[in-house]
């Protein structure tokens, strides 16, 4: 009846002109796409500082730009891929996908919903344009000290330091208003039925990770703030010379930054806790025990900032504390990788690309997880700071964490999105390119840090040489499969073979029992669910 009635409604009322559709749309499927096409183009544009950055290592020398602008790229590359691909994503597909899941007609907030979007363009406009000007030679050029705008350097020596500070406000401001959007969402429009230790993982994913962005996202905001008063109104709260403390930024910055690394990986957990069941075909082994270990993780990212800064002169209680509470980490984690291997275990498995990036994101993942327990251990950690080691280490977290788990739910999605099949040899080729590139491109970069080649530096010691090239011509080969990435997504946007309502033989929830593409409003009458677990799709209408 829900899906007939919704149909019904969608023939009748919403065919809206381009400009009203996507310009003042506060419909969640169509604010959820934005962002997703938001986050693709913000991928190719920090995919492309990533490859100028890997073509200027790539031998010794300097080859094509100066010390300067080389930090520009490095500061501008990482801001861009964390602010404006990867989070906006993950936002997009909590867009698309929670209010399917939980059997809401739509977001608890849609017009906020839209102003959260429309913030992200402006506050990149401001961020990237202080660049783009400096490289036609007008202005300062963009911001050359590190992502993290460590001061003293981004004190005295940043470019448009302002720029920075003001577009991560709005970017926060954005992040705030999904948070509550997502929260709002879920706990006041789940369908009846739908209790708490019922929804998809995915749903719990973000409702954990809404909370860390309302409580970090000011904290970044008041950091960064004391650092614009610090460089343009003359007070000193990290000038050593007027009586600041440059460590305080530190402290107060990781503050934010530890939690902001699992905003960035918790809906990846979400995402495979999704997909790998489906094509296991069987249910997620230890469903509560997810929920638990993600709630876990999100407590204690609390506590473990200070593991950034092993090197700052702190003293060895405080060495000794976030050393172990650091590793701690490792023990809900660990209980999430058990579950899903244990949820593949004696399955009926097969592999399509979705299936694919999520076994791929497991292991790899563990990569990047045992790297991180390495430099969890502070004598080590002397050795591996601010080396290319922790480069390897956190985009194995990254790439082949987060941004894998996103090209899975891509995958995973599209036929519901679309209504139409992706071609699954493309999808495939795809996979198989960015895995072995992707290796070949962050493998090395733990053998450069391990024998001591410095992070953000433009030229090197000739000793560093071949890993550096093998380096860079995986980040050409990884680079260059997104195009193929971004071809499959518009291909199948624009047609293909029809998807049934449930893409996937295995699939279950809420979203499978919609038509492909879903009605304009999902659920305008409350589907009604059966007892039984939510995840195992015991649905009616």
């Amino acid at each position: 009846m829900a899906t007939q009635t919704a149909e019904h409604h969608d023939d009748h009322g919403h065919k809206e002109g381009f400009f009203h559709r996507w310009f003042m749309s506060t419909n969640h499927k169509d604010i959820g796409t934005l962002y997703l096409v938001f986050s693709l183009v913000m991928f190719l544009i920090g995919g492309s500082m990533a490859m100028a950055i890997r073509a200027e290592l790539f031998e010794p020398g300097l080859q094509f730009f100066e010390p300067e602008f080389f930090n520009q790229l490095t500061t501008l590359h990482a801001l861009v891929m964390i602010f404006g691909a990867v989070m906006p994503a993950f936002v997009g597909l909590a867009n698309w996908m929670v209010p399917m899941m939980i059997g809401a007609p739509d977001m608890a907030l849609p017009r906020m919903n839209n102003w959260s979007f429309w913030i992200m363009p402006f506050a990149f406009t401001i961020l990237l344009l202080p660049f783009v000007l400096g490289m036609f030679g007008i202005g300062g050029g963009g911001p050359a000290g590190g992502w993290t705008m460590y001061p003293p350097l981004a004190i005295q020596g940043a470019n448009n330091v302002a720029f920075v500070v003001f577009a991560i406000h709005m970017m926060g401001i954005s992040s705030i208003m999904g948070a509550i959007n997502i929260i709002a969402t879920i706990l006041n429009m789940r369908a009846p039925g739908v209790d708490l230790l019922k929804m998809p993982v995915f749903v719990w994913s973000w409702l954990i990770t809404a909370f860390l962005l309302i409580a970090v996202m000011p904290v970044l905001a008041g950091a960064v703030t004391m650092l614009l008063t610090d460089k343009y109104f003359g007070t000193s709260f990290f000038n050593a010379a007027g009586g600041g403390d440059p460590v305080m930024y530190q402290h107060i910055f990781w503050f934010f930054g530890h939690p902001e690394v699992y905003i960035m990986i918790l809906p990846a957990f979400g995402i495979v806790s999704e997909i790998i069941p489906t094509f296991a075909r069987k249910p997620l082994f230890g469903y509560q025990a997810m929920v638990y270990a993600i709630a876990s993780i999100a407590f204690l990212s609390f506590i473990v900032w200070a593991h950034h800064m092993f090197t700052v002169g702190m003293p060895l209680g405080g060495e000794l504390f976030f050393m172990y509470a650091t590793m701690l980490i490792a023990i809900p984690t660990g209980v999430k990788i058990f579950n899903w291997v244990s949820t593949m275990w004696k399955g009926s498995m097969t592999f399509e690309t979705p299936m694919l990036f999520a076994i791929a994101f497991v292991i790899l993942f563990m990569i990047g997880g045992f790297s991180g327990l390495m430099l969890a251990v502070v004598p080590a950690d002397f050795q591996y700071q601010d080396t290319y080691f922790v480069v390897a280490h956190f985009h194995y977290v990254l790439v082949t964490g987060a941004v894998f788990a996103i090209m899975a739910a891509v995958y995973y999605w599209l036929p519901k999105w679309t209504g139409h099949m992706y071609n699954e040899t493309l999808g495939k080729t795809h996979f198989w390119l960015s895995t072995i590139f992707v290796n070949v491109l962050f493998f090395p970069q733990h053998f450069l840090g391990l024998a001591g080649m410095p992070r953000r530096i433009p030229d090197y010691n000739v000793a560093f040489a071949d890993w550096n090239m093998i380096s860079s011509i995986g980040g050409f080969g990884f680079g260059l499969s997104q195009l193929l990435f971004a071809y499959i997504v518009w291909r199948t946007a624009r047609g293909g073979e029809k998807a049934p309502a449930r893409a996937w033989e295995g699939a279950r929830g809420l979203e499978w029992t919609l038509s492909s593409p879903p009605p304009h409003h999902s659920f305008t009458t409350p589907p009604v669910i059966k007892d039984g677990d939510l995840a195992h799709g015991d649905v009616t209408h």
